[in-house]
């Protein structure tokens, strides 16, 4: 059975869910196109996450895919908070801003049983994970009702890890790959390879239906990974100008200039490990910072640093999220790019 009997497809294209970029219209757009769209709940409420599922619901009677992080719910540390913030104290000074007022912004929420309970209601079809998967009982509660589990690898290991507690569907996730990197068995980016190096290794290692993502931005890479065994192929930053998407003004520009020859896996932004575009917050400080608050507390002590540079019209601590290939970016409906995407396909 090929990926498109399994999930009930046309076209072996799933769109990556990026949260803080899109909402339902996205993953709308592109399940109506024959794809499968995603949608990023992460940094949903519960309220905002019933409501997004049922403007998926009332769009399309086309399948999708809800996607959830499985983090450990984060440990406040006041020695690596203090850190953070006298790293951050000569921005604080240059923008006026008193780091004593500084209070902890939206997080990112791991996936519970209250969760779980609303997808009960909703049955999405498709389900996925990335840092891992769930507690067991929570896994064996989304199965119940027949949904297909979808999980991020981005080893060998990983992979074997996940085919042994029973997902439908590994994705492959190349070091290329815009946004958080899905890490999970351990945190050594020395064992981060890119996709076309992982993909054929996790393609001979498992006997799941096996996705590739990470650098992949036109018909022609998308035939190059399904000839190398990918089932189908997982797109995000190509996405990321449509119209259908919420990338804000600054990251639209960021996009379309130069910058995004220059991405870097930094954990500035939330204490993990993902792909951005450089900007000044990394080249002033670095990539990657030593003991930084758990993820996403990182985030918290950013925030009025980022909305005081925003209103000057500057991305310099904006996380601007982007794969190391943004040249398939088109400011174009997202199902007409879909319909690009498949080219080779037909």
């Amino acid at each position: 059975m090929n990926l498109q009997q399994l999930l009930g497809i046309e076209l072996p294209i799933i769109q990556a869910p990026m949260a803080g970029v899109q909402g339902s219209e996205l993953a709308v757009a592109v399940s109506n196109a024959g794809g499968l769209g995603s949608l990023p709940c992460a940094m949903l409420g519960h309220e905002q996450l019933r409501a997004e599922i049922a403007a998926i619901q009332r769009a399309t009677d086309k399948p999708f895919n809800v996607n959830f992080f499985c983090h450990a719910a984060p440990q406040p540390d006041a020695v690596r908070e203090a850190r953070w913030q006298a790293e951050l104290a000569p921005y604080y000074e240059e923008f006026g801003i008193d780091p004593g007022g500084i209070v902890p912004g939206p997080g990112r929420q791991p996936f519970d049983a209250a969760t779980l309970a609303i997808l009960q209601e909703l049955k999405p079809p498709v389900v996925s994970f990335h840092f891992g998967l769930p507690a067991p009982d929570l896994l064996a509660g989304v199965k119940a009702w027949g949904a297909k589990i979808f999980c991020s690898a981005t080893t060998v290991e990983e992979a074997l890890h996940l085919e042994s507690l029973g997902v439908d569907v590994v994705i492959a996730q190349g070091c290329e790959a815009g946004g958080h990197r899905g890490i999970f068995l351990s945190d050594n980016l020395h064992t981060q390879m890119g996709t076309f190096a992982l993909l054929p290794q996790i393609r001979r290692a498992v006997k799941l239906p096996v996705i590739a993502a990470g650098g992949i931005a036109d018909s022609a890479g998308i035939a190059a990974a399904i000839a190398m065994g990918a089932a189908g192929v997982q797109i995000g930053t190509t996405y990321l100008l449509c119209p259908e998407a919420k990338t804000s003004a600054l990251h639209r520009a960021a996009l379309r200039s130069d910058a995004t020859s220059k991405t870097v896996l930094c954990n500035r932004f939330t204490g993990r490990p993902a792909r951005a575009i450089e900007n000044r917050l990394i080249r002033e400080l670095g990539a990657l910072g030593a003991a930084m608050p758990d993820f996403p507390l990182a985030a918290g002590a950013l925030a009025p640093l980022r909305a005081a540079a925003e209103d000057r019209g500057a991305n310099d601590f904006s996380p601007l999220w982007c794969g190391q290939n943004a040249s398939g970016c088109q400011a174009i409906p997202a199902a007409e790019l879909t319909r690009q995407l498949a080219t080779d396909l037909c």
